[in-house]
C-alpha cells in the first residue's frame, strides 16, 4: 500500500523535494541574519546567491512547475472551494515572494553600488523570507500537495511529472539565454 500511496503522489513528489532544498537555503539566511545582528556587515555574496537561488529555483524553477502545471491542470478542475481558495492563496503568496526577493536584490544593488546603507531593509526583507517560506512550504505539503492528487487520473498524474521533468530541462537554458540577451546579443 506504501508503493501505491508513494506512485499516485509521483507528480508531486520532485516538487517536494525541491521544498527540502529551500528549507536549507533558509537555514543559511537564518545563519546570516544572526551574523549581521551579532554586528557584522551583510556579505553581499551571500545576498546575490540567496537572490539567485530563490529567483531561479524557488521562483522560476519551483513556482513555475506549481504554476504552470500543476496548478494550470487545476483550474481545469472542479476543485472544492476550499482547495480553490488554497490555490489562489498560494498563488498570492508566490507573488508576495517575488516581491521581497526583488526588495532584496534592490537593497543589495545600494548596498555595494552606493553609500547609502541599506542594511535595515536587508534583514527586513531576510526576516520576512525565513518567516514566510516554512508557512507556505507547510501549507503546501500538509494541506494541499497531497488532497489535489485525488482530482487526477494516474494518466494524468504521468503526464505532469513527465512535464515536471521537460520544464526542468529547459530551466538552464532559459536563464542563460536571458544573461546572453541582457549583455546585449
Amino acid at each position: 500500500m506504501q508503493n501505491n500511496k508513494n506512485f499516485n503522489m509521483m507528480p508531486i513528489a520532485p516538487l517536494m523535494i525541491e521544498h527540502r532544498l529551500i528549507e536549507k537555503m533558509i537555514k543559511l539566511m537564518e545563519e546570516e541574519l544572526h551574523k549581521i545582528n551579532q554586528g557584522n556587515e551583510a556579505n553581499p555574496v551571500f545576498i546575490e546567491k540567496a537572490v539567485d537561488f530563490f529567483g531561479t529555483y524557488a521562483d522560476r524553477c519551483h513556482h513555475g512547475k506549481e504554476e504552470d502545471i500543476l496548478f494550470r491542470e487545476l483550474a481545469k478542475k472542479k476543485l472544492s472551494s476550499e482547495h480553490r481558495k488554497m490555490m489562489d492563496e498560494l498563488i498570492n503568496e508566490h507573488i508576495f515572494g517575488r516581491k521581497i526577493v526583488g526588495r532584496l536584490a534592490n537593497a543589495k544593488d545600494k548596498y555595494t553600488n552606493t553609500d547609502y546603507d541599506t542594511t535595515k531593509e536587508i534583514v527586513e526583507c531576510l526576516e520576512t523570507l525565513v518567516g514566510f517560506y516554512p508557512s507556505h512550504i507547510k501549507k503546501e505539503d500538509k494541506h494541499f500537495f497531497i488532497p489535489c492528487m485525488e482530482y487526477f487520473s494516474q494518466e494524468e498524474k504521468d503526464e505532469m511529472l513527465d512535464e515536471c521533468w521537460k520544464f526542468d530541462r529547459n530551466i538552464i537554458h532559459e536563464k542563460y539565454q536571458n544573461i546572453v540577451k541582457q549583455l546585449g546579443a
